[in-house]
């Protein structure tokens, strides 16, 4: 058995130790969480440093270009003074930023541009441009795609594309809408500066995270190996016990078996003893006493000897009978139980029912005289004190057990009021002996019912 404890212990211990296992989940887990955090955080940055560099381009714009586009709803172009006047503000303050800049109407008509040859052209209104002339601003990196993004693509740079809505300074009604390309080398720097460190604090944190983590899960996994081999050593121990207290078992089983048997051994030669001793002499003490009498009427006196005589025969001859078990060696449950009922109902002329629900385990010779002696035992009772009213005998394997009840009809009595008689505590013993148990149920002025219950599997065992 500790072979087989240690095997299986073996087989229980994990490939990889806690610690291990929780490092690797960790690191996975908060790798892929801090990922998403700090990616998160990176697009925050560039979400929000393009909308502020969008929202002051557009104050600009409103604030110096708008001016300078009052007669556009009017013209829908511009003339030269205002052309020179936006050429000289945009060169002004944001000279050294904007790449390109446009103006549009509101229905896809370029009415101002850097770039000379898209003046005058018009083309789809995008969403961006809608979202403008609807009086948002927006903005973002742009990947120069559209037909009215030649010259941009020529400057071979990242720029920033910002729509910002053109209103008359005096009704604040969106007359057009302005778009700017600004330089974004430098803004892209910045982004990528910012989410650079963004993921180095992300990723300090987590190192931080898994390093307390682990160490603390360390201390854990060092406890449960502390705790696990210390069980280990008592589950050993335990085993070992249980070895221990098996072999007892077994060892007080056989001796239980060889009691049994010596008992019975007992049993026969005090039956042939009370057959060969008292009872001859009984048997010589009644001829003499016929032989007395033959010659003389016998007296009331002789007649009461002679009574008591024979009555003191029966007693040894049913004491010898009693004591004295058949062979039972070549007989199975079923046979042992009908040769007590026959035996019972031939020696108290009462009517016994059986009833036997095979099949019935194979018994060890032990087991064998148990069954009869209890039968045997509970039948007598019933005869007895019940008056062998409704006796009956039945027998089954229920719950891995065999069990065996004795009943009656008889008038019962209460079991709490009932002393501990030779018979029925000797049953008892006997049954505990073997491992199992014996039962009384009884109720006054209904009947009795004894039974007795033996494991089956080790009986099984045994016969195997």
């Amino acid at each position: 058995m500790n072979d087989f404890a240690a095997e299986q212990s073996a087989a229980d211990e994990p490939r990889l130790s806690l610690t291990a296992q929780f490092a690797i989940m960790a690191t996975i887990v908060l790798v892929l969480g801090m990922g998403s955090v700090g990616y998160w955080v990176g697009e925050r940055i560039a979400t929000d440093v393009t909308r502020n560099t969008a929202v002051a381009t557009a104050f600009y714009v409103d604030s110096v270009i708008a001016p300078l586009t009052e007669d556009m709803s009017d013209l829908g172009v511009f003339g030269e003074g205002p052309k020179l006047a936006l050429s000289e503000a945009l060169a002004g303050a944001l000279g050294g930023r904007i790449v390109s800049f446009k103006i549009w109407a509101p229905d896809g008509t370029v009415v101002y541009a850097t770039d000379d040859a898209l003046v005058g052209r018009k083309f789809p209104v995008k969403a961006d441009l809608r979202q403008a002339l609807d009086g948002q601003v927006n903005g973002g990196l742009d990947s120069l795609v559209d037909d009215e993004n030649v010259a941009e693509r020529q400057a071979r740079k990242p720029l920033l594309e910002i729509y910002s809505p053109i209103r008359q300074p005096w009704s604040g009604t969106v007359i057009g809408a302005a778009e700017s390309y600004e330089d974004a080398t430098g803004l892209v720097r910045d982004i990528r500066a910012a989410r650079t460190e963004s993921w180095l604090v992300v990723g300090t944190a987590t190192m931080a995270m898994l390093a307390l983590l682990y160490t603390i899960v360390q201390r854990g996994g060092l406890t449960i190996k502390q705790q696990r081999a210390a069980l280990r050593q008592k589950v050993a121990q335990l085993s070992s016990l249980l070895e221990q207290n098996e072999g007892l078992r077994r060892r007080l089983e056989l001796a239980s078996h060889r009691n049994a048997t010596l008992a019975e051994r007992s049993l026969r030669r005090l039956s042939a003893d009370l057959h060969d001793g008292p009872g001859q002499l009984l048997a010589f003490a009644l001829l003499r006493l016929d032989s007395a009498t033959a010659t003389i009427p016998p007296s009331e006196d002789m007649r009461s000897v002679r009574d008591a005589l024979n009555e003191a025969m029966r007693e040894v001859r049913n004491l010898s009978r009693g004591a004295a078990l058949p062979e039972l060696d070549r007989l199975d449950a079923e046979q042992v139980l009908r040769q007590v009922v026959q035996a019972h109902e031939a020696r108290s002329g009462t009517n016994v029912a059986l009833d036997v629900r095979p099949p019935l385990p194979a018994l060890e010779q032990a087991e064998r005289i148990a069954l009869y002696r209890f039968v045997q035992e509970a039948l007598n009772n019933a005869t007895r004190h019940g008056g062998g009213v409704a006796q009956a005998v039945a027998a089954e394997v229920a719950a891995g057990e065999l069990v065996v009840r004795v009943s009656d009809q008889g008038g019962g009595f209460d079991p709490a009021a009932r002393t501990n008689g030779l018979g029925l505590a000797g049953l008892e013993e006997r049954l505990v002996a073997l491992g199992g148990r014996f039962e009384l149920s009884s109720v006054i002025g209904k009947g009795t019912v004894l039974t007795m219950r033996l494991p089956v599997a080790r009986q099984t065992e045994a016969a195997t």
